[in-house]
């Protein structure tokens, strides 16, 4: 039974769950800050203790970033997992859960996952439900770690510390860590990604654009400037880079460790704020909060944030799992096994601890 609708930026181009029309949705845990976006309204609520679990999506992170804020697991599938009326940005959005546990995304992930003969993407059947990887074995697995955010982006110390934390555990457990480099984020990536969300607002009909946020309106602007023939150019430079960067995985590491998210979750109402002061310009939260997210919805790579992590004034801090093509067995068996290792479901926000 569906409940009712959680609050996202417009169009979901924003990494917090802020707009003009209803405001910024707040963080449980600290309530001065954003529980990030654009499904930030969904991690909020089960955060919150509203709902045991909440639909998410995911364009660039919005599944994982609002995990990683709200203290939530969060699985982005693989591209073509879960059928999609449309395959908005090339397959890069792709449909999910927030929860509080792994077995819960399982679960969900079986319910909602499955081949769709119409679709232009699909993922293989998997050998088994996703829900018989919870408790399973994941054997001996080769980790990557990268904990800063490539490009130079500036990395919080307590995200760092997080996926610094992370690994030392999985080495406890008995993997193999080795320091990596992947570009989550490039110079190569980042102008065809553009083109292709900025495309995305084409697809929209009925819509009165004036009315619309700044920003939505810059980027709708672009996206009538934008050729076929840069919008094919950009899916083909996409494709070439997944194809190059995939290889690792099963070659260099099977599972690539990284923060969520180069920063805590954000001041309420900053980011809205930010991106309307300057709609043609990158703002600092969004590009930070991406920075290792984006590269699983270019790759099409399954990725799930866990949290393993809190600061001292109990502000959760995500730790993502990249896993290799169609692995999102592995990644719920290894996710399972942290959670059974340092469980993290009974841990509330002080205000709901206290009532």
């Amino acid at each position: 039974m569906l409940c009712g609708r959680t609050n996202t930026p417009a169009f979901g181009v924003i990494t917090a769950a802020e707009n003009l029309r209803f405001g910024p949705s707040r963080n449980p845990w600290d309530t001065n800050r954003s529980p990030g976006g654009s499904s930030g309204g969904a991690a909020g609520a089960v955060a919150g203790g509203m709902f045991p679990i909440a639909h998410a999506n995911d364009g660039g992170g919005s599944i994982r970033i609002p995990a990683s804020y709200c203290g939530l697991v969060g699985l982005k599938p693989s591209r073509g997992r879960v059928p999609r009326l449309a395959q908005s940005w090339l397959g890069a959005v792709v449909e999910g859960v927030v929860s509080r546990t792994i077995a819960e995304t399982a679960v969900v992930l079986d319910a909602i996952s499955g081949p769709d003969l119409n679709a232009w993407y699909n993922a293989p059947v998997p050998a088994h439900p996703f829900a018989q990887d919870v408790g399973a074995d994941p054997g001996r697995l080769r980790v990557g770690l990268m904990s800063s955010a490539p490009l130079g982006i500036p990395t919080d110390e307590n995200c760092v510390a997080a996926a610094r934390a992370a690994a030392a555990l999985l080495e406890e457990l008995g993997h193999s860590v080795e320091e990596v480099e992947v570009p989550t984020i490039s110079e190569e990536m980042v102008p065809p990604f553009i083109a292709l969300t900025q495309g995305g607002l084409a697809d929209y009909e009925g819509v009165d654009w004036p009315a619309t946020e700044p920003h939505i309106q810059h980027t709708r602007k672009l996206a009538g400037e934008t050729g076929a023939y840069d919008y094919v150019l950009a899916a083909r430079s996409l494709e070439l880079l997944s194809r190059r960067e995939v290889a690792r995985w099963g070659s260099d590491f099977d599972v690539l460790l990284t923060p969520t998210s180069a920063i805590l979750p954000p001041v309420a109402g900053a980011t809205m704020e930010a991106q309307h002061a300057a709609p043609d310009q990158p703002v600092f939260d969004v590009v930070a909060s991406v920075s290792f997210t984006a590269f699983g919805n270019v790759t099409g790579l399954p990725a799930v944030s866990l949290p393993l992590h809190w600061t001292d004034e109990e502000v959760p801090v995500g730790v993502q799992l990249t896993g290799g093509p169609w692995q999102e067995a592995a990644l719920i068996a290894l996710s399972a096994q942290l959670e059974a290792a340092r469980p993290w479901a009974e841990r509330r926000p002080a205000a709901l601890a206290a009532g």
